[in-house]
């Protein structure tokens, strides 16, 4: 369903079966007023059919596939007559690519918002201004041919910024052919499993001849960097939440679905080499080993994934029957249609430096809680940025989104909280909460306070059984300092549960039931019960 804080216009694009192959029927889906359910058909013409080939000979590296319908005997010039210089003079190759990037999303424009399907936008985007809210843009193609065309960079003028970096828009691409998606729960933090695939797959292995090795170790280690160290001062300003960041280098099949099922990721992101294929594409995960997109999505629905990012070359792209483009093969495709909430794939190869540019400014806009489509828009004004307006990278990054996914992850983050009498500032010794089973899963305890319970709504989440709504907290109370004494701090766990807690010391278990008591660095817990996940209080000065 629509979200409480954006207005959804939906748009189908599919191709009359009853009319000559190159004409297409235009449907308003989806719009925030009754006569906005709009219809039109259009023909994809010669000039659209000239301007897309120049298009793949300027930028793809997947070769000129006939999409659409191309005549024989002729293809028709394009015309860049009237449009601003870009980049460069006349004769400059740079700037010859700018207007070429301008002339092509000008023209979908103008194909795809016409007539009827114009005048519902606007009176859309109208209603989205006057409640002051952004104007969430889905996308449905229903034609594989259509599929790999660069609908993210529509523009309307000359000179006017592409449709998927308004800040007033939020575009996506999406199918209306799914299941209905289960209640998603917000989460408190982001958790990312950060998967590196085979980076080379030369030499014999199963794999593409003729890929160069990715710097996947160093991505990693980058990534995790970004997300873990310099967001850190971010995150005790308050700006953003915590972020956990777990690793897999090159596993098996089995060794990726026990860590998904082991942990309650939201996000998966892959890197490493990958190639269109029937089922979803291919991954290659280890030498002699690889996973399809078809395999993949049942342990990432199953593991309750929402998001699912992928650094791989044509992850967006179906893969192809001769120069026929095969009806949801994209990994993008297959993983939405089997209940990924968004997926993010790259239509086309992507270097390197590219996309570790994406993903971080990525992942750190969903850290600051913008909503999934947003923080894409962020992440590739960022590519723009750094790789100029006339080059392809801005433009390969695709976002697929379930039609009942508000692009929400995380819940809002508390902006103040109240301070127990005695408490002053914030602690200076950073307090967390460690599995003991699994210690790269840490919950630090931020402003001196944490809730524990099993709604969503608590610092620490946990859901088992045994565990009550709110269960219990874990807070912090410092002694005013004196001349001769420095202030100290002190932790305390508060139960209100219906089960209680256990705390292990040095004298053993015992039961914290509705009352309060210290906690010292090491102390053990079980929420609820003695078969709940075993936890550990630490202290970091």
């Amino acid at each position: 369903m629509p979200p409480a804080d954006a207005i959804c216009f939906r748009l189908a694009i599919e191709r009359l079966s009853s009319a000559e192959a190159d004409h297409y029927a235009l449907w308003v889906l989806e719009s925030p007023y009754p006569g906005g359910y709009v219809h039109h058909d259009q023909i994809w013409s010669d000039d659209l059919v000239g301007l897309w080939q120049t298009w793949l000979e300027f930028f793809s590296l997947r070769g000129l596939p006939q999409v659409p319908h191309v005549p024989s005997a002729y293809v028709p010039q394009f015309v860049l007559e009237g449009l601003p210089e870009s980049d460069g003079g006349e004769g400059s190759p740079k700037g010859y690519t700018g207007r070429l990037m301008q002339t092509l999303g000008v023209r979908l424009w103008e194909w795809l918002f016409d007539g009827p399907v114009q005048s519902s936008l606007d009176q859309s985007q109208g209603i989205a201004m006057g409640q002051g809210k952004p104007l969430r843009v889905c996308l449905d193609i229903r034609e594989p041919e259509l599929i790999s065309i660069p609908w993210e960079i529509l523009q309307s003028q000359p000179g006017r910024q592409a449709f998927s970096l308004n800040e007033a828009i939020r575009f996506s691409r999406t199918t209306s052919d799914v299941d209905p998606l289960p209640d998603l729960s917000l989460d408190p933090s982001l958790k990312i499993l950060l998967v590196l695939g085979q980076d080379d797959v030369s030499g014999g292995a199963p794999g593409p001849a003729g890929m160069a090795p990715l710097q996947l170790q160093t991505e990693a280690d980058t990534l995790k960097s970004l997300l873990q160290g310099e967001l850190s001062s971010a995150i005790r300003r308050g700006a953003a939440v915590p972020c956990q960041v777990d690793t897999l280098l090159q596993p098996s099949p089995a060794a990726l679905v026990q860590a998904l099922e082991r942990s309650q990721y939201n996000i998966f992101f892959y890197a490493g080499h990958g190639i269109p294929a029937p089922d979803g594409g291919l991954l290659f995960l280890q030498p002699q080993s690889t996973l399809s997109g078809t395999e993949l999505a049942q342990v990432l629905t199953r593991c309750r994934v929402k998001v699912a990012v992928f650094n791989t070359c044509w992850g967006a792209q179906p893969d192809q029957r001769g120069a026929t483009p095969i009806p949801r093969s994209s990994l993008a495709e297959v993983l939405l249609h089997h209940g990924v909430p968004a997926v993010l794939a790259m239509r086309d190869s992507i270097a390197d430096e590219e996309a570790l540019g994406f993903i971080q400014a990525f992942a750190q806009a969903l850290a600051e809680q913008q909503p999934v489509d947003r923080a894409v828009a962020i992440a590739r004004q960022q590519l723009l940025t750094l790789y100029k307006f006339n080059q392809p990278a801005w433009t390969l990054p695709v976002l697929y989104m379930h039609p009942d996914f508000d692009g929400q992850l995380l819940a809002a983050s508390q902006t103040e909280v109240t301070r127990l009498p005695g408490m002053a500032e914030a602690p200076s010794k950073i307090a967390a909460i460690r599995a003991v089973d699994n210690p790269t899963n840490v919950w630090p305890i931020y402003r001196g306070l944490m809730r524990v319970g099993r709604l969503p709504d608590n610092d620490l989440v946990i859901q088992e059984p045994w565990v009550s709504s709110k269960h219990a907290e874990i807070f912090c109370r410092q002694t005013p300092a004196s001349p001769t004494a420095v202030a100290e701090q002190t932790y305390y766990l508060r139960d209100y549960s219906r089960y209680g807690t256990l705390c292990q010391s040095e004298k053993g278990w015992h039961h914290v039931h509705r009352q309060e008591v210290p906690l010292n660095p090491g102390t053990h817990l079980r929420f609820g019960s003695p078969q709940g996940q075993l936890m550990e209080f630490v202290i970091d000065g």
